[in-house]
């Protein structure tokens, strides 16, 4: 079933290529931006790609536009933007998190994390929020090549949250991407680790000169068992 989901602060290279994927797996898709001009421009450049429904808006419009909410920005802008956002989330909405806190956002390096006060940055966006809102945490670890738009995705999207219908929700959406499988982490407190995961595969994609890593949990059933 087609839903609205809107990525806010979707303008960079991880926004967008998740907004194509699932523009081309039938999504109804909104692009949030700080500026409504850039969000409308990416939002263009994705329907020339795909030909698929995809709108551009500020990103306290696209955050009121639907309950489904994926926030793919950089850890610098994380709190000050979900702050703004507060008055404008639907009652009952889910933020689906991609937020790492990379030691890059205070002039350090990307193959570090900085510490953060509630353990991550899905549990600091959980404090965040508004009542009534749940938070699920994915898509840290997914590999650049979702920017391509091309091809499957050679990756797992380890998938926690505190809330049993947000996590079904963001497993859904892995599914969406070929080649990707969704895999129940468990609880949002589980973020700790994965958010460091994604510091070390930079890390390996420097070393290896490539930016197509990912991670895959052998062992598992097809889907990755019972969510």
């Amino acid at each position: 079933m087609s839903r609205k989901i809107a990525v806010l602060g979707g303008t960079g290279p991880a926004g967008r290529g998740l907004a194509l994927r699932w523009a081309r797996a039938g999504e109804a898709v909104i692009i949030g931006s700080r500026d409504a001009r850039r969000a409308q421009q990416a939002a263009a450049e994705i329907v020339a790609r795909a030909g698929a429904k995809i709108e551009g808006m500020e990103n306290a419009a696209a955050c009121a536009a639907t309950d489904l909410l994926v926030l793919t920005v950089p850890f610098e802008g994380h709190a000050q933007l979900l702050k703004q956002l507060a008055p404008h989330f639907r009652p009952g909405s889910v933020l689906i998190d991609a937020t790492v806190a990379l030691a890059a956002a205070v002039g350090g390096r990307p193959t570090r994390t900085l510490g953060v006060w509630q353990g991550s940055c899905a549990e600091q966006a959980a404090e965040l929020v508004p009542e009534g809102v749940t938070v699920a945490a994915a898509f840290h670890n997914i590999s650049a090549d979702v920017s391509n738009g091309d091809g499957p995705i050679e990756c797992d999207v380890i998938v926690r949250s505190d809330d049993k219908r947000a996590r079904q929700l963001a497993s859904e959406l892995a599914d969406k991407i070929p080649g990707v499988r969704a895999v129940d982490g468990g609880k949002l407190e589980n973020s700790r680790i994965l958010e460091q995961i994604t510091a070390l595969l930079i890390g390996i994609n420097i070393r290896y000169k490539t930016h197509a890593t990912g991670i895959r949990i052998t062992g598992l059933p097809e889907k990755g068992g019972s969510r």
